[in-house]
């Protein structure tokens, strides 16, 4: 566990889901990290996303799902990549589908729900990591795909936000380039007119 919070932001990483394995963060833990992801701004407290679970076995059953999907959406697939589907959940210990739902409310206009969705995914992020573990926010090819959104049983509105694997790191990711601060910031200067 991180005891500075700033560095943790600081040094935050994602780890390719190809590199997490077990551990991953037991029941009660687990339930910590999401209430941490749900403390997220969301204008009018309507709740803009909610969070499926997949632990243990039911990895492998929704891998069944995915490769049937696949071979659905294929003239000619691959014996490995249909096992490559198959064993996608399998990746790690946890995977938590943060499904984007939008409400019909005046006030709250879609573009905030949706990034409301995407700050519950980095709060999902960034509090596994502070619990100890590593993850990985992707989304692929199944996140868009109409067999297997309706074998996650979204309804109207809903969509994948992504999947956010959570392991232990098994290889520790490299540092890669950050953006230049000084090239993605500026201070606002009025216009004078006249």
């Amino acid at each position: 566990m991180s005891e500075d919070p700033l560095s943790l932001l600081l040094s935050r990483r994602s780890v390719v889901a190809n590199n997490l394995g077990p551990p991953g963060p037991e029941s009660g833990l687990l339930r910590q990290i999401l209430t941490a992801a749900a403390r997220v701004p969301d204008h009018k407290k309507i709740v803009p996303w909610r969070f499926i679970l997949f632990e243990g076995e039911v990895r492998a059953a929704f891998g069944e799902v995915l490769a049937k999907a696949y071979e659905a959406s294929e003239t000619d697939p691959s014996p490995v990549r249909l096992e490559t589907e198959a064993a996608r959940f399998l990746r790690a210990p946890v995977v938590v589908a943060v499904i984007s739902k939008i409400k019909n409310q005046k006030a709250v206009p879609e573009w905030e729900q949706v990034l409301s969705a995407g700050a519950a995914c980095q709060n999902l992020l960034t509090a596994a990591n502070a619990a100890g573990f590593s993850g990985q926010w992707i989304t692929e090819w199944y996140a868009y795909d109409e067999s297997v959104r309706n074998a996650l049983g979204l309804g109207e509105g809903e969509r994948v936000a992504g999947f956010i694997y959570i392991g232990t790191a098994q290889e520790l990711p490299q540092e890669r380039d950050r953006p230049d601060l000084d090239e993605i910031t500026t201070h606002w200067v009025p216009n004078k007119v006249g």
